[in-house]
Parts: C-alpha cells; sequence; structure tokens
C-alpha cells in the first residue's frame, strides 16, 4: 500500500500545482457544460430590441383596448363623483338586477328549446313560461343569498375593525381612539344610493382608505349588498313627535298697537336721557355692595361712644312656658 499512498500523494501535489498556475478569476462564471435552455433566442419582455419599433421588446396596448377585468372608472375622488356615481351607476347583482338575468336566461332557453321542437299552439308556450316563473324566483333569491354570504365573508375581514359586527361603528379600532365612523343603520347612509356606496369602497372618503387594490368590483357589490340586509334588518327607530306648548299669556298693556308712535310735540318736556339712568343705577349698585357688606345684627359691635345700634329683637316666650324661679335666685 506504500505505493498507492505515493501515487495518490503526487497526484494532490500536481493538481494544486496546476490550480496555481492557471488561475481563479471570480469576476466570471464558470464554464457551463449544459446550460439547459437557460440562454433563450428569444428576446424578454423588458430587453432592448432593435428590430421592433421604439428598440423595446414589450410594445404598448393599441388605443382603445381594455384589458380583461379592468374596466376604467371615468369618476374623480370628489364628493361630486361620488353623487354622481350614484345616479349613473347601477348594483349588478342587486335583487332586481339577478331577476332580470335568469329571466333572460330563461327566455333564451326557451327560444333554444322552441326552436329545436316544433310548438303548434301558443297555449303551451304560455304555459311552459308560466311553469318557469317560481324556479326563476327561487334561482335569483338563491343568488342574491350566495351575494350576501360572500359579502358577510369580506366585511369580516375588511370591514369589521372600524364598522363593528352590526355596522354602527363600535369596532375594535374606534374603541382604542381612531375616531370612529358614522353608523351606517341610520343618517345619510340610509340615503346614499348603491353607485355612492361603491365609489367610497373605491376611492375611499374621510379617513376611510380606498379599497379598490383590495377588492374586486364583484366583491365590492357584494359587500354593499351585506351593508342594506344589515340595515333592512336593523330596527326602526320612531321619531319623537314635537311637543306642543300652550302660548304664553301677554302681559296686560304690552300688546303692540297698530298706530304708530306719535312725535313729540314742539313745546312738550323734554324726556329724561339715560345718562342720570345710569348714574342712578350705580347708586343703587354702591349701595347694595356696602349693605352687603356689612354684618348682620347678632355680629355688630357697639361703637366707642356707647351708642348701640339696633339689633334684632329677641323672641318673646309666652307665660305658661317660663320657668319657674326659686327665692334665692336673683
Amino acid at each position: 500500500m506504500n505505493w498507492m499512498n505515493t501515487v495518490l500523494a503526487v497526484l494532490l501535489v500536481a493538481v494544486v500545482v496546476m490550480t496555481a498556475a492557471i488561475g481563479i478569476d471570480y469576476s466570471k462564471p464558470n464554464i457551463e457544460i449544459l446550460p439547459d435552455m437557460k440562454y433563450t433566442p428569444a428576446w424578454e419582455a423588458f430587453a432592448a430590441n432593435p428590430i421592433l419599433p421604439n428598440g423595446r421588446t414589450m410594445q404598448p396596448p393599441v388605443p382603445g383596448t381594455i384589458a380583461r377585468g379592468q374596466m376604467p372608472l371615468y369618476f374623480a375622488a370628489t364628493k361630486e363623483d361620488a353623487v354622481r356615481a350614484g345616479e349613473e351607476l347601477a348594483n349588478p347583482v342587486s335583487l332586481s338586477a339577478i331577476e332580470a338575468a335568469v329571466s333572460a336566461e330563461l327566455a333564451e332557453e326557451s327560444d333554444g328549446s322552441r326552436s329545436r321542437q316544433d310548438f303548434g299552439d301558443a297555449s303551451e308556450q304560455s304555459e311552459l313560461l308560466a311553469s318557469s316563473a317560481p324556479s326563476a324566483e327561487a334561482t335569483a333569491r338563491k343568488r342574491f343569498s350566495a351575494s350576501i354570504e360572500r359579502g358577510a365573508a369580506v366585511y369580516r375581514t375588511f370591514c369589521i375593525s372600524c364598522h363593528g359586527p352590526k355596522g354602527i361603528g363600535d369596532g375594535p379600532v374606534p374603541q382604542r381612539g381612531f375616531p370612529p365612523p358614522p353608523s351606517m343603520l341610520t343618517g345619510k347612509s340610509l340615503q346614499m344610493r348603491d353607485g355612492q356606496l361603491f365609489h367610497i369602497l373605491t376611492y375611499g372618503q374621510g379617513s376611510m382608505a380606498p379599497f379598490a387594490a383590495q377588492l374586486s368590483r364583484e366583491l365590492r357589490w357584494d359587500v354593499i349588498n351585506y351593508v342594506r340586509d344589515l340595515q333592512s334588518k336593523a330596527p326602526t327607530v320612531p321619531e319623537a313627535a314635537p311637543i306642543e306648548t300652550e302660548p304664553t299669556p301677554k302681559a296686560e298693556g304690552t300688546e303692540k298697537t297698530e298706530n304708530p308712535v306719535p312725535e313729540p310735540e314742539r313745546n312738550a318736556p323734554k324726556q329724561p336721557t339715560e345718562e342720570p339712568r345710569k348714574a342712578d343705577d350705580e347708586s343703587i349698585g354702591t349701595v347694595e355692595k356696602e349693605e352687603s357688606k356689612t354684618p348682620p345684627n347678632e355680629l355688630r359691635k357697639t361703637p366707642a361712644d356707647g351708642k348701640t345700634k339696633t339689633e334684632a329683637p329677641e323672641p318673646t316666650v309666652p307665660a305658661d312656658r317660663l320657668e319657674t324661679t326659686t327665692e334665692f335666685e336673683s
């Protein structure tokens, strides 16, 4: 085995000498024997391309084209456009819209069945449409309930933190000091249309952030259906009737006369002005202040000259209540 160790040692020294002689350039990649289609002959999307226009591989879309699922909204993030969205946008998943879509689908199916079969009698066609009416209503109700369930799931994920579980603005975030949002069961939320609520969900309002990036259009409409469902189940608060008050009686001599006030005569004595009245009021005020400073009769002290001021009269005791005294008491 000595010769084997000698051969291995010689090979190791040879490999070390060859590695030191060749040198390694760490700024360059190693030699790749099987790249496995790492280097494709096709141009990359963001790579420069001398063949295509503008020297770019990825070209802009054709003017007027819209990407699938990215329909534009021609509204700005303003209150005026929010009101305009309420007037122009319609809820595509409302109960009435779903019923119209289901009836249209049934009409298309009936048209297709009539084209495949020859119905000679018009009464048979009316009977077919009448039989499909209950199923159309049930299908619309089922789809609308599914939309409300999807909206409830989205509400619990994105909205319950501020608006609370019942939509009255008592979520955990306002309970920790954040300004609470208004209740969605009363006030302006009941008067807003679905399109205006959709605008608020898309662009935000006040301290509420926009949710266009987090929620698709369909999910935003589903949340609106769920909010409408909460509003329909909320108890109605009766309005308080105005309190009827009796008219206050007018004091005698205060009735207004229709005749104008007569002008003073030329030789009539002048009326007193307000200045002496003010002086009288000031004098009265000073007298009241001086009287308020003087102590009551019980606490007044006799002056040095021996003259006593008028004190409060002593209470008189009836004769039958006088205590009897003995001879030794003087």
